[in-house]
C-alpha cells in the first residue's frame, strides 16, 4: 500500500489540469485508482450492516452505497484545496427515510446499534438541516464513520431533503453547469437555495405565506428562463425511464444475489441510458470495471458514468432517482398542504396578476372603494413590468369591478383568497 504523502501526491497532479501526462502521472494514477478501491470493501460491509439494522427498525427506507466518480474527486480536490487523504465521502451510503423526524429517530437508532456492536466509530455528525448549507441549501444529516481504517460517510435525509437534491442534480446536467458546486447563473443558484428554505417550511408544518410564494415562483421563473436560454430547451422535470429499470431488475432476478454493484453509464446530452452492466462485489473487479467505462465515457463528453451498490436496483430509482427522472417524488409531496413543487406550472393565474390581487386585497380596494388604473399601475405595482397584461387576465376572471377606476368584487372573495 502507497504511503500517505504518495497518495496525497496522487491527488495533488492529477487534480491539476496543467501537468503533462507522463510515467509519473502514470504511476500516481495506479496509486489514486487502488485507494478508491479501498474503500469500497469497507463501504459494501456498512451498507449490510445498516440494511441488517434497518430491517428490524420498523420504518420504510431506501439504501444504496455508491463510490465517488473519478471527476467529481479531482474537482473537489480542487474545490477545496484539500489533501486526498482527508476526504470522506469517497464511499458513501445513502439512506431516504419518510420524514423529518424519521432522520433523527434513525440516527439514534443508529448510533446506538454502532456503540454496542464497536463495527464502525463515529467521527463527526454534520447537521445540514435547519439553516441548509450557505452555498447552496442543501440539506441532510452527514454522519462521518470510520470502518476498517477508511473514512467513509452515511447521508441520511427525509424524502423532502432528497427531492431537492436530486432536483438540482438533474437540473444541473441539463443545464450544464454543477449547481450544487456553484457553477452557473447565481439567479439559478439562488432559487435553489430559496427552494430548500420554502420545502423546509413546509416539512415542519408552516404555512408559505403569499409573499414567500410569489417571491418563489418569481425566482423559479427567472432560473427557468436562464436555463431556457442555456439549452433551448427550458423546463426542470423529466421523466421516468422504467424500460430501464424493468430491464436491470430482470438481470437481478436471474443473478438472485442478496447485494450488487452496477455501473450506469448515462448520456446527458440526450437524457438516456448509453449502458448499465452489474458486476462483481468482488472490490477488485468491480473497480477495474468501473475504471474501464471511466476511460470509455469521459466526462468532457457529457457521459456520467457512476458504480452504485444495492441490495435491489428498484432502490436506486429512490436514492439517485436523477437517473431516471424524478416525476414519483411528486407522490410523496401531492398531499401536503401549500405543496410548491411545479409552483409555476401550476398556478392559475401570473406572477404579476398575483401581486396585483396582493396589492389590492391589502390596500382594500374592495366594491365601493376603487383605484385609478394609473395610480395602481405606476403607484403602487411600479415595479411588475407585466401589468396590463396580468391586469387583462384578472379582468377575464371576472373579480375586477369597473373599466377604471377599479377595484375587487366582493362576491368573489373566496375565490380571490385561493388566487392569492
Amino acid at each position: 500500500m502507497a504511503s500517505k504523502t504518495k497518495i496525497d501526491k496522487a491527488g495533488r497532479y492529477l487534480s491539476d489540469p496543467k501537468r503533462d501526462y507522463d510515467e509519473e502521472m502514470l504511476e500516481l494514477e495506479l496509486i489514486f485508482d487502488e485507494y478508491r478501491k479501498e474503500h469500497l470493501e469497507p463501504l459494501t460491509r456498512l451498507t449490510l450492516e445498516l440494511q441488517g439494522w434497518l430491517q428490524t427498525h420498523g420504518r420504510k427506507y431506501y439504501i444504496a452505497q455508491r463510490l465517488k466518480r473519478k471527476p467529481q474527486i479531482l474537482r473537489k480536490l480542487n474545490r477545496f484545496s484539500v489533501r486526498l487523504t482527508q476526504l470522506q465521502d469517497i464511499g458513501g451510503c445513502r439512506i431516504i427515510v419518510d420524514s423529518n423526524s424519521d432522520v433523527d429517530e434513525l440516527y439514534s437508532y443508529i448510533s446506538g446499534k454502532l456503540k454496542e456492536s464497536a463495527f464502525a466509530t463515529i467521527l463527526r455528525v454534520t447537521d445540514y438541516r435547519e439553516k441548509g448549507r450557505d452555498d447552496t441549501g442543501y440539506r441532510a444529516l452527514h454522519v462521518i464513520l470510520s470502518v476498517s481504517g477508511r473514512m467513509l460517510e452515511l447521508q441520511i435525509r427525509s424524502q423532502i431533503q432528497h427531492y431537492w437534491s436530486e432536483s438540482i442534480e438533474r437540473t444541473s446536467v441539463i443545464y450544464g453547469h454543477r449547481l450544487k458546486e456553484k457553477e452557473g447563473d447565481s439567479c439559478v443558484i439562488d432559487y435553489f437555495k430559496e427552494f430548500s428554505n420554502a420545502l423546509h417550511e413546509i416539512e415542519i408544518y408552516k404555512r408559505l405565506d403569499a409573499k414567500q410564494e410569489i417571491m418563489l415562483q418569481e425566482k423559479r421563473e427567472l432560473a427557468e428562463a436562464i436555463i431556457s436560454m442555456a439549452i433551448k430547451s427550458g423546463h426542470l422535470s423529466g421523466f421516468v425511464n422504467q424500460s430501464v429499470i424493468r430491464s436491470m431488475a430482470s438481470a437481478e432476478n436471474s443473478h438472485n444475489t442478496t447485494f450488487n454493484n452496477w455501473i450506469l453509464v448515462f448520456d446527458w446530452t440526450d437524457g438516456n441510458f448509453v449502458t448499465w452492466e452489474m458486476v462483481s462485489r468482488d472490490p477488485q473487479a468491480a473497480v477495474d470495471c468501473y475504471l474501464r467505462y471511466e476511460s470509455e465515457f469521459p466526462e468532457d463528453e457529457r457521459k456520467e458514468v457512476v458504480m452504485i451498490g444495492t441490495s435491489s436496483i428498484e432502490t436506486v430509482q429512490h436514492t439517485h432517482s436523477h437517473y431516471f427522472g424524478i416525476d414519483h417524488h411528486n407522490d410523496a409531496l401531492e398531499n401536503m398542504e401549500s405543496s410548491i413543487i411545479g409552483l409555476s406550472r401550476r398556478s392559475k393565474i401570473d406572477v404579476g396578476a398575483r401581486r396585483i390581487l396582493m396589492t389590492m386585497k391589502n390596500r382594500t380596494f374592495w366594491g365601493p372603494k376603487k383605484v385609478a388604473v394609473s395610480t395602481l399601475k405606476n403607484h403602487f405595482c411600479s415595479g411588475i413590468a407585466s401589468f396590463d397584461h396580468s391586469l387583462e387576465e384578472l379582468r377575464s376572471l371576472g373579480i375586477i369591478i369597473g373599466s377604471d377606476p377599479i377595484s375587487l368584487d366582493l362576491k368573489k372573495k373566496p375565490f380571490i383568497e385561493e388566487l392569492i
